[in-house]
């Protein structure tokens, strides 16, 4: 089997990332932004996408988590752009729900080449830990154009901000999960011929 790899580095005056991706991992994370909550996210993602990933930050946290959740986002999507070596033999398209005790998510995942994302997440504090509410649906957005991809998320319900917020980065994980999976052939799966 073809392992699909990438490493990707995004250095800016803001923020220095670096990004090694596999997708055909066990769900091994080796992350540090810098932001304990997006650690604990990006953990969360990987361990349920089954990728296996390296990232590192250096951001300007003097400021505030903006950039290196912003910049981490589009390092993180574009290594899995990268990874994705054309996008031949996808499965393409990826859905799924999750829950984490009274909350509910759901994810839909487009490897289409296009950027696009709506994120209806409900938060209603301004942190969760050091993490601005606002840049958890940042990240998402921003990993959407990196990974090229058209991503919709919504939380259905729940009362707990770390729940919402947890619960959506699961479904996204099990969504590109099923998105990334090889389905056993060379085409490109699009009417177009190339994504």
């Amino acid at each position: 089997m073809t392992v699909r790899r990438a490493e990707f580095s995004r250095k800016t005056l803001e923020t220095d990332v670096n990004v090694g991706i596999t997708l055909e991992g066990t769900g091994c994370a080796s992350v540090q932004t810098g932001i304990g909550f997006l650690d604990h996210l990006l953990s969360t993602l990987v361990r349920h996408a089954r990728f296996d990933i390296e990232l590192t930050c250096k951001g300007d946290l003097v400021v505030d988590d903006h950039h290196s959740a912003e910049d981490c986002a589009l390092a993180l999507g574009t290594g899995l752009d990268r990874a994705l070596n054309g996008r031949k033999g996808i499965r393409r398209f990826g859905d799924a729900y999750a829950p984490l005790d009274e909350a509910l998510a759901r994810a839909v995942v487009d490897l289409s080449g296009r950027p696009f994302a709506v994120v209806d997440l409900g938060l209603s504090r301004e942190r969760l830990g050091e993490l601005s509410c606002e840049n958890v649906t940042h990240f998402l957005n921003s990993f959407a154009v990196g990974a090229s991809c058209a991503l919709h998320v919504d939380v259905l319900r729940g009362e707990n901000d770390h729940h919402r917020a947890e619960a959506a980065f699961k479904a996204v994980a099990l969504a590109l999960r099923k998105a990334v999976a090889l389905d056993g052939t060379e085409d490109v799966p699009s009417t177009k011929g190339v994504l």
